[in-house]
């Protein structure tokens, strides 16, 4: 079935319309948010961003993340998740609001401060979105409201980050600008937490009463629950080898953002609003290839394995990489944009369906932190890695070149994986 089709399937139930409904505003808001927070840390007028500023600013946005994931998981294995959603979306509110009171103070400790808690906050709202979907849909249909939920709350976000873009090309990339911005992601984010309040409290699990004793009590313990989330992991080779291919995949990614905010605020652009409006540019076609990696994978992953599918998005981004980017040019740098965008999204939503289809119901929400974790922790990963390697201009032909290898790597890796290990057979859709 085509992704509008899968997605029309889902949508007549009314239980997950509610929880979708919850997922799109909360994430299109979270676009809105980190476009404030990316045009007033990354594309200030005043300075020219160098490639390790650009990396610290990364890791102080994102390791929080991997450092809440793992707790939020097994909270979100214990607490109604339906009021993990209502609290986190009005705790995510406030904390906005107080960033963009925070901005006329420049990015001080306590701006900074206040966003890492907003963020870290966040991991609770999409662990819980992730753990609660299978008590919104059939069992039959788990494997098509995966594709079609996380790939639309991508798109969601995705347009937000446009909207909060185009409010700060409006009124400039200041203080005043920026908490116009932020105040917009926090109407919305309230709003999230309305749209939740149409869910019972325990619509969303989780029924510990039905599970053994042995994963109550492996709930009680945040540590020991991580681990055997990893455990579980380890235990299914699909999802063990699609979160590494993830993780590899991140590292990459998150050279190539860091390329990208480089080349248009340093090189393509004199940096401050020219800079902002370039980089949108990218950022618009970066999610138009998130959309239709999600549409094209449903129907491709009918017609070949979902490692074959894997193993041509990474070649084709090879290819991108070459052709587009190494160029190092305004014109065709957008069109790498655009290409890495469909790999992400395609490759995301092949790996989630294998984990969603080898974990068992009860570490679902552990083993989704544990991906949460490898999502984050590697783009910053990648970005630190060439830090001290790129110049500020972003120009680099060796890390490009390396980027190209690497792809090519994972590509073969996937090759000798299909021949030694039998996975889902074609014509089963992801």
């Amino acid at each position: 079935m085509s992704f509008f089709g899968d997605l029309r399937t889902v949508l007549r139930g009314p239980r997950f319309r509610r929880l979708f409904g919850t997922r799109l505003a909360s994430q299109f808001s979270d676009g809105v948010y980190q476009a404030g927070l990316a045009g007033f840390v990354f594309f200030n007028p005043e300075q020219h961003t160098s490639a390790g500023a650009v990396a610290m600013a990364f890791a102080v946005l994102l390791l929080p993340f991997s450092v809440v994931a793992p707790f939020a998981g097994v909270l979100i294995d214990r607490w109604p998740r339906r009021q993990v959603l209502l609290l986190s979306s009005l705790a995510k509110a406030g904390l906005t609001l107080a960033c963009a009171a925070l901005v006329y103070d420049g990015e001080g400790p306590a701006f900074f401060a206040v966003a890492l808690v907003a963020l870290s906050v966040n991991r609770f709202f999409l662990s819980g979105l992730s753990a609660g979907l299978p008590y919104v849909v059939p069992r039959q249909q788990l494997m098509m409201a995966n594709a079609v939920t996380p790939t639309c709350g991508t798109v969601a976000s995705s347009l937000g980050t446009g909207a909060g873009l185009a409010i700060g090309l409006l009124v400039g990339t200041g203080p005043l600008g920026t908490a116009g911005i932020l105040t917009a992601a926090a109407l919305g984010f309230a709003a999230a937490g309305l749209v939740s309040l149409s869910l019972g409290r325990r619509e969303l699990g989780p029924h510990l009463e039905e599970e053994p004793e042995e994963v109550r009590a492996a709930v009680g313990d945040v540590v020991r629950g991580m681990v055997s989330g990893v455990r579980h992991i380890w235990s299914r080779p699909p999802a063990r080898d699609g979160l590494a291919t993830i993780g590899a995949h991140r590292v990459l990614f998150g050279i190539s953002s860091l390329l990208t905010l480089l080349l248009y605020n340093n090189t393509f652009t004199g940096g401050g609003v020219a800079g902002l409006a370039g980089f949108s540019v990218s950022a618009g076609l970066l999610a138009a290839g998130f959309f239709l990696g999600a549409v094209a994978t449903p129907w491709a992953t009918a017609r070949m394995s979902p490692g074959a599918w894997i193993r041509l998005q990474l070649l084709v981004a090879a290819a991108a990489l070459a052709g587009f980017a190494l160029p190092f040019s305004p014109a065709l740098f957008p069109a790498a944009a655009f290409v890495l965008g469909f790999v992400s999204q395609g490759v995301k939503v092949t790996v989630d369906t294998l984990v969603q289809r080898h974990v068992d119901d009860a570490f679902r929400g552990r083993v989704f932190s544990v991906y949460d974790v490898l999502f984050n922790a590697t783009f910053v990963l990648g970005a630190a890695l060439v830090a001290l390697l790129v110049p500020p201009s972003g120009v680099s032909v060796p890390v490009v070149a390396g980027m190209v290898a690497a792809y090519l790597l994972l590509g073969a890796a996937w090759a000798v994986r299909e021949r030694r290990t039998a996975l889902p057979a074609p014509g089963i859709p992801v």
